[in-house]
């Protein structure tokens, strides 16, 4: 009979465990404390310029702080900033929806139907789009579509180019979401006889949906600082948006803080700053909301039952 091989005694010296427990050494040691404090030193680095430009816009803007700003239209001389503060909700709402539509539907095609070739030169493309500086999207917006197509200072002109200015973000970020889906709920969907269209709709956008709202939001955030691409395509007007597309200007928050700083008027001045502390109380919504909007879509992430297993 043969003699089950498992059975047979273990000829020679049995190797020893390694000791799990040995004292790490202290090279080991230094190494780890100088990587932990080089990492902290980062942060602090971050840190202290995040505080400064805080604590000094709210110093200047609190003092003079009033409610009349967020209710009274800028006059000329004074008054308030409601006019730049809708102006600037509605260049939110537009570019959200232009450059997720033209994003998304981008990065889903770079992802999933672009052959090599054609990916590469359309993501080289984007790259290159999203290192132009903002101030030439603001001249060729100008050129092209305040004088060349006679739109004046308007809003369908500021919200081209904003768009323009932010779809490479969303693009990458609708990319690398779709490509991080696990193969397995690709072959899943593929193996109970889903189309291409059906499967990407119904399984791999919903689990690339937090990047992909993650991305959208921090292009909505790019969006909001902007300055030089609406000076030259939305101008400014002292009146509320009248929601026209053409010879429409209105009023923003970046165009107070860079123009009224050098106004003769201490009233106009504190607008300015005023205009920026909103600036940076609506920038910290964006983020504050965009980790809202990533938890609630979350539920179709690939690593939520391992989570919630853990």
């Amino acid at each position: 009979m043969a003699t089950d091989v498992l059975s047979r005694p273990v000829s020679g010296p049995v190797p020893a465990v390694a000791d799990l427990h040995r004292p790490i050494s202290r090279w080991r040691r230094i190494k780890n404390r100088a990587w932990w404090l080089a990492c902290g030193l980062g942060l602090v680095l971050v840190l202290i310029p995040v505080v400064w430009i805080l604590a000094g816009v709210l110093v200047h803007a609190v003092e003079h702080w009033s409610a009349g700003v967020l209710t009274t239209p800028f006059t000329g001389t004074g008054g308030g900033l409601s006019n730049a503060i809708v102006g600037t909700f509605v260049l939110i709402v537009g570019v959200a929806i232009l450059a997720s539509a033209i994003g998304v539907g981008a990065g889903i095609y770079l992802a999933e139907w672009a052959r090599s070739g054609r990916t590469t030169f359309l993501r080289s493309a984007s790259e290159l789009l999203a290192g132009i500086p903002s101030i030439v999207f603001g001249y060729v917006g100008y050129v092209s579509l305040v004088v060349y197509f006679h739109w004046g200072y308007s809003l369908y002109a500021a919200l081209i180019v904003l768009s323009l200015l932010v779809v490479p973000y969303v693009a990458k970020a609708t990319e690398v979401s779709i490509n991080q889906v696990p193969v397995a709920y690709r072959e899943g969907a593929e193996a109970v006889g889903m189309t291409r269209t059906t499967m990407m709709r119904r399984i791999m956008l919903k689990a690339a949906l937090p990047g992909i709202t993650t991305g959208i939001v921090i292009a909505v955030a790019v969006s909001v600082g902007e300055t030089a691409p609406l000076l030259y395509t939305a101008g400014w007007s002292n009146s509320n948006p009248t929601f026209t597309l053409k010879h429409s200007p209105l009023g923003y928050l970046t165009y107070a803080v860079w123009t009224f700083w050098d106004d003769p008027s201490p009233k106009v001045q504190a607008l300015s700053e005023d205009a920026a502390l909103l600036l940076v109380v609506l920038v910290l919504g964006l983020i504050i909301g965009s980790r809202v909007l990533v938890r609630l879509t979350q539920k179709h992430a690939p690593d939520t039952e391992r989570r919630r297993d853990s």
